[in-house]
């Protein structure tokens, strides 16, 4: 019993030193990139945090989309509405890992540009859910 406390301790403190020679890096220092990861992180949760105060569960569809030249073409559970801000953690993810990458690779100015997609990426969806938010409620 005591060994597989001890396993388990080895694999608790072995990721703990893992997941802080990964913050160490240069990449996490830079402070081009530390704003731009905040920003998007803040924007990401601030549209979590709107839609979760403003979307009122409802028994009947919502709106998900409207188009000018068809009207609703989208409708869909008000639980839907939140793939929105999803959508945006995982563009965050993937965006910051691409980023990480290319950062090491040597190109801080291509890093830079996925970063700055990454937040017009969130400003947009932040935009796109203050929109389904307005057409419904």
């Amino acid at each position: 019993m005591t060994k597989i406390k001890e396993k388990i301790k080895n694999i608790k403190e072995d990721s703990i030193s893992n997941l802080k020679s990964f913050f160490v890096q240069e990449y996490f220092r830079n402070v081009i990139v530390i704003w731009l990861l905040i920003l998007s992180l803040a924007i990401n949760l601030a549209n979590w945090l709107i839609l979760k105060l403003l979307i009122q569960p409802v028994d009947f569809p919502v709106i998900l989309h409207y188009n000018v030249y068809f009207g609703v073409d989208l409708k869909g559970s008000y639980l839907q509405v939140f793939g929105i801000p999803l959508i945006g953690l995982f563009l965050f993810l993937i965006n910051n890992l691409l980023s990480l990458k290319v950062y090491q690779g040597g190109e801080r100015i291509a890093s830079y540009l996925l970063l700055m997609a990454t937040l017009m990426a969130q400003i947009n969806l932040i935009i796109y859910s203050l929109s389904v938010i307005l057409i419904n409620y």
